[in-house]
């Protein structure tokens, strides 16, 4: 039988756990999924730049994957959702370029599967980001 370990990332994964009653992560034996990640900061501020809300994105799936012992490096599946106006046919090349300057920077040359997804809303009406990843602890190495 597997171990279960819920993860819950301090600060902003804290109070969403006490608002809302659920965890950040899960960890089953080696695999870990991990909820969506805003980029928001502990105080669930989501800043005015696009760029630096996916960077602050990428950083809250880190911080989340260490609750159970994993890294960037373990990932081997991203989701990641995108507001787009509704009629939008594309996801913008500002949501792309910074996606993949993050994923060059934190994959040290790993290349996870990704499906990326344009939505309307999200659960705070300033996000323009989320980010779910699936990992595979130690794959890295």
């Amino acid at each position: 039988m597997s171990t279960v370990t819920f993860g819950i990332t301090p600060g902003f994964g804290q109070k969403l756990h006490d608002a809302l009653g659920y965890s950040g992560a899960v960890r089953v034996g080696d695999r870990v999924e991990i909820s969506g990640q805003a980029g928001v900061d502990d105080d669930l501020v989501i800043p005015d730049s696009l760029e630096d809300e996916i960077v602050r994105a990428f950083d809250n799936v880190e911080r989340t994957l260490a609750t159970v012992g994993a890294t960037w490096k373990d990932v081997i599946h991203v989701n990641s959702y995108h507001k787009v106006a509704p009629g939008d046919d594309v996801i913008g090349d500002d949501h792309n370029t910074v996606m993949a300057e993050q994923f060059r920077r934190r994959l040290g040359g790993r290349a996870p599967i990704w499906t990326e997804t344009g939505v309307t809303v999200f659960g705070l009406a300033t996000m323009r980001v989320e980010i779910r990843v699936t990992a595979i602890v130690g794959s890295g190495n």
